[in-house]
């Protein structure tokens, strides 16, 4: 009778045994660590290729704009060639220190004047691809002072330039002149991107290459080659000046006097 019992309760401990080693509470704390290593591999390889420096540079790219508009970095051409640009102003060219030094000095003012007249304010840009903002600049054409206007555009949007006076020397008025000649090219393509190239070529020049080809896109045009370049020039100093780091600037650079 004993050994009855003994049997008995011996089975029926088995089965208690087994039903907790079965049960779905065992069995989940039995696969829980092995399914956590598996997820934690899957989320550091997605963390590995999100940070690889290809995807890194390729979520970069999506974020540059020029007036509010985004380049069609989808195109390999166009990618291309503004990396070409970008490392070409880099900080670790000795003009872009010389650029980022007058940038500190000249864009706040250079910005508001235009933003008061609607201009986008990537366009405070334009005096650092044409000129460098150093006033002594003239070109062979004769497009002088920080906007290189040519005398007959300068005096068209109400600068003087004569034998005594020369107002493109002029930072403040110079820029007020630039503004209203920016806001009428708008007025001509209804597109800053164009507006940007036809200040750089033209609005004549630029009209005739649009009609032409039979396309209204910049990036799309076959234009001579500073005019062609002019756009990812903006482009590249833009984002050399506002990410500086980015493109190898150290606090413990010594930047060189303009």
């Amino acid at each position: 009778m004993i050994r009855k019992k003994v049997l008995c309760s011996s089975v029926i401990l088995s089965i208690m045994l087994l039903s907790k080693l079965y049960s779905n509470p065992q069995m989940e704390s039995i696969e829980d660590p092995y399914k956590q290593k598996l997820i934690a591999y899957a989320v550091s390889k997605v963390k590995e290729r999100e940070s690889s420096p290809e995807k890194q540079l390729e979520a970069y790219f999506k974020t540059i704009t020029f007036a509010d508009e985004c380049p069609p970095l989808d195109n390999s051409f166009v990618k291309r060639k503004l990396s070409k640009y970008l490392s070409n102003f880099s900080f670790k060219k000795q003009q872009s220190h010389y650029l980022h030094e007058k940038a500190d000095k000249h864009l706040p003012s250079i910005s508001k004047i235009l933003m008061s007249y609607g201009i986008p304010e990537d366009f405070k840009y334009i005096p650092l691809v044409e000129s460098g903002l150093d006033v002594s600049v003239t070109s062979h054409r004769g497009a002088g002072g920080y906007w290189q206007f040519m005398p007959q555009t300068a005096r068209l949007f109400g600068l003087k330039v004569n034998a005594k006076v020369d107002e493109r020397l002029n930072l403040v008025k110079s820029t007020h002149a630039a503004a209203r000649y920016l806001k009428y090219l708008y007025s001509e393509f209804g597109d800053w991107t164009l507006v940007a190239a036809a200040y750089n070529v033209g609005g004549g020049s630029l009209k005739s290459s649009l009609r032409r080809q039979g396309v209204d896109n910049y990036y799309e045009l076959r234009l001579n080659a500073e005019t062609g370049s002019y756009v990812y020039k903006l482009i590249s100093v833009k984002e050399v000046i506002e990410n500086p780091v980015k493109y190898g600037y150290s606090e413990n650079m010594t930047i060189s006097k303009g």
